[in-house]
């Protein structure tokens, strides 16, 4: 018989190929994209802290300005081994030149759109020929020079992978053995359910790279439009990939990328064999980028919502108060986050027992037990009723609320306590 009782009785999943599996990170590459949003250097640098804290093992940058190559002289004189700072570069030698000029860069990005789309209407290209020729001649430049690369193979969930995208794939690799291939669900088309064929079957696409292809390296770079960023990105792993690339709450353009806090939270607690992130910094990293760059965070957003941890509800309440077990599936120091009990207009007895018992101990400095058929508890849950029934309250009552209940229902009044057996005022 099974019993799971305990955050440790649960069993963790395996993953089925047993590789080893990385993160890379595009916050301050694509998440920088994200309209209405601008990071400074001195931004940059912090994101790089977090990152490394963490243990993220790449992350990509422009170095196309003054900004963004002061931003990359900053890290590099910080000394860490990880992450490894990466380039980013289009399918031209001039690019690639940029991250020359920056002698400690030892890889490179280097963008190859495959979709008819980009092709003919962005690029104005006149067919895929060109294209091809365009990409092959920009990977051996950068081969040529010395860099490792990463093939980011864009909208290749609206491309024709089998005429086309593949034998581009087995020329990059004649070329580079090593070269990273990149699967860009860049639009967000891609699902992770097995036997869906191209050109959306992610699972189906990195089987073929890495059954059919043999690529060494393959690495997910998926957006969220349809909601399946994170998803999808899991999928990869699970089917052969050893990398996915990601950003900080998923920010980028449009719906954004694969969310780095909802893949880490899930590697780490739910797969074995992940101790290598450490998350306790999740919840300042969020707060550092909702406060200094502007990224709104929804109160019920996964891992770093405010309300991840805060309990109103009565059932839910009790439980967490009896075994945080019952109703939170991790715990809040695993991502340094804080567990908070609030009163609302759905709260029972039990969490508004533990908020005045709580109070009424901060107050006087003597452990008192309040009984849940206190009388003057009961005035107070009348009380808060009240104001929702006949008031129209539509928030939460305060802390200090709560505190002026206890002044008014028990400072006021002696305090009888039987385990201490005699009077307080």
């Amino acid at each position: 018989m099974n019993i799971y009782k305990t955050y440790e009785d649960l069993p963790k999943i395996k993953l089925p190929l047993g590789q080893e599996v990385s993160i890379s990170d595009s916050t301050i590459r694509d998440g920088a994209q994200m309209p209405g949003i601008v990071l400074k250097a001195d931004h940059k640098l912090q994101i790089y802290e977090y990152l490394h804290q963490i243990g993220i093992e790449k992350l990509e940058t422009f170095v196309y300005n003054e900004r963004d190559r002061n931003a990359v002289k900053m890290m590099f004189d910080r000394g860490y081994e990880s992450p490894e700072i990466t380039g980013w570069a289009r399918a031209v030698p001039a690019d690639i030149d940029m991250v020359l000029d920056i002698e400690e860069i030892e890889e490179t990005g280097v963008l190859m759109s495959v979709s008819d789309a980009h092709i003919i209407d962005k690029m104005g290209l006149p067919n895929r020929e060109a294209a091809e020729e365009k990409y092959l001649n920009a990977l051996q430049y950068a081969v040529d020079h010395g860099l490792r690369t990463r093939a980011h193979i864009e909208d290749m969930t609206r491309a024709d992978n089998t005429y086309f995208v593949y034998p581009l794939i087995e020329k990059i690799l004649e070329i580079d053995p090593n070269c990273t291939i990149r699967l860009c669900d860049t639009i967000g088309f891609g699902v992770p359910f097995i036997d869906v064929d191209e050109p959306f079957g992610i699972p189906e696409m990195v089987k073929h790279l890495k059954n059919d292809l043999n690529v060494k390296n393959i690495e997910t770079h998926c957006h969220d439009d349809f909601g399946l960023a994170v998803a999808n990105s899991i999928a990869g792993y699970w089917h052969g990939a050893n990398w996915s690339n990601v950003t900080f709450l998923g920010i980028g353009e449009r719906a954004g990328n694969a969310e780095m806090e909802k893949l880490l939270l899930f590697l780490s607690r739910r797969v074995e064999g992940f101790d290598k992130y450490n998350l306790e910094c999740l919840a300042e990293f969020a707060k550092f980028m909702q406060t200094e760059i502007g990224i709104r965070i929804p109160r019920n957003k996964s891992v770093v919502g405010k309300n991840v941890f805060a309990h109103e509800s009565g059932i839910h309440t009790a439980g967490v108060i009896k075994n945080p077990f019952t109703y939170e599936p991790y715990p809040p120091e695993i991502v340094g986050g804080t567990r908070a009990f609030l009163i609302g207009d759905s709260s029972g007895i039990e969490v508004l027992r533990f908020k005045v018992q709580d109070t009424l101990n901060e107050l006087i400095g003597v452990q008192i037990t309040v009984e849940k058929n206190d009388s003057r508890l009961r005035s107070i849950q009348n009380d808060i009723h009240a104001l929702y029934d006949k008031e129209k309250r539509v928030s939460c009552i305060s802390d200090e609320e709560i505190q002026a209940y206890v002044e008014k229902y028990f400072l006021f009044e002696p305090i009888v306590e039987k385990n201490m057996g005699r009077k307080t005022a």
